[in-house]
């Protein structure tokens, strides 16, 4: 096998894997964002009135809509979260006690001293409410936020693809324009015979 017979297999194949590789990568990312928006239809989540200020801030052109898209779930997650803090009156997970306060129950930010903790009726420590349910809302906001990274990992997926895909097209369509070419052969000239001369 000639050097150049070398090359111009080695350009097909390259060629043939980029090209298996794009379509792969193409697939993947059609897949995988298929797969995000038919789970963000299953947990049925619907966008609030636009007469809440935290839809009307993040998602006014969704308002009373079905969330099915990664950008519509990351909308929804920042409505969370303007929720959260007004459930907490402004206050962080790491602002907040672990339990109720017993001098003021009304104030989100309890206390995490036991001693100064609301008692049940067995003299348990109470819970602090808004620091839970801080808790929870970032736990789902999270799981949304996951949903929007994933639609766009697998859009970037896509993207990819087609790139590798159009590589390994140009790849091949290269190695058969450079390498692909045969030379001509030459035409050999008619010999003479030995003492014979040209007639008129």
């Amino acid at each position: 096998m000639t050097g150049k017979r070398f090359w111009e297999i080695g350009g097909f194949v390259a060629g043939a894997i980029l090209i298996a590789f794009g379509v792969v990568a193409i697939y993947m990312g059609v897949d995988g964002r298929s797969t995000v928006r038919d789970s963000l239809k299953a947990e049925q989540i619907t966008f609030g009135t636009a007469d809440d200020p935290a839809v009307a801030k993040y998602a006014d052109q969704w308002a009373g809509e079905q969330v099915t898209t990664g950008e519509q779930a990351r909308a929804f997650a920042k409505i969370m979260h303007e929720h959260a803090l007004e459930g907490s009156g402004g206050l962080t997970y790491a602002q907040m006690g672990r339990f109720v306060s017993a001098d003021n129950p009304d104030d989100p930010a309890g206390t995490s001293d036991e001693a100064a903790a609301l008692k049940d009726e067995e003299g348990n420590p109470v819970a602090n409410g808004a620091r839970n349910t801080w808790v929870t809302a970032t736990a789902l906001s999270n799981a949304l936020n996951m949903s929007y990274m994933a639609e766009q990992l697998s859009l970037f997926g896509i993207v990819v693809g087609v790139a590798l895909l159009l590589t390994g097209v140009g790849l091949v369509i290269l190695a058969f324009a450079v390498f692909g070419q045969r030379a001509p052969e030459t035409e050999t000239a008619p010999s003479r015979i030995p003492g014979a001369t040209a007639t008129s």
